[in-house]
């Protein structure tokens, strides 16, 4: 994938996780690390857990969505300790 798709991607992934998580974004430069880490984090988890979602652009945002929630949860959660 290209620079520019990471990108996409992970503002995509960010936008849509801030959305699940706390109601609206975090900002484009904010949503597009968070939908990044959101990718491995999905990624990871995906290939640990035997899950194939499938190849191309609204996979990896899916994957990417979910790592991402998964992220901020967990970010959630060490805020509130």
């Amino acid at each position: 994938m290209g620079i520019i798709a990471w990108l996409v991607v992970g503002a995509i992934a960010g936008w849509l996780a801030g959305v699940v998580v706390k109601g609206g974004g975090f900002g484009v430069l904010v949503d597009i690390i968070v939908g990044i880490v959101g990718a491995f984090i999905g990624g990871w988890l995906a290939g640990i857990l035997g899950i194939h979602v499938g190849g191309g652009m609204i996979a990896s945002i899916v994957t990417a969505t979910v790592g991402a929630v998964i992220l901020l949860f967990i970010l959630r959660l060490i805020k509130r300790a």
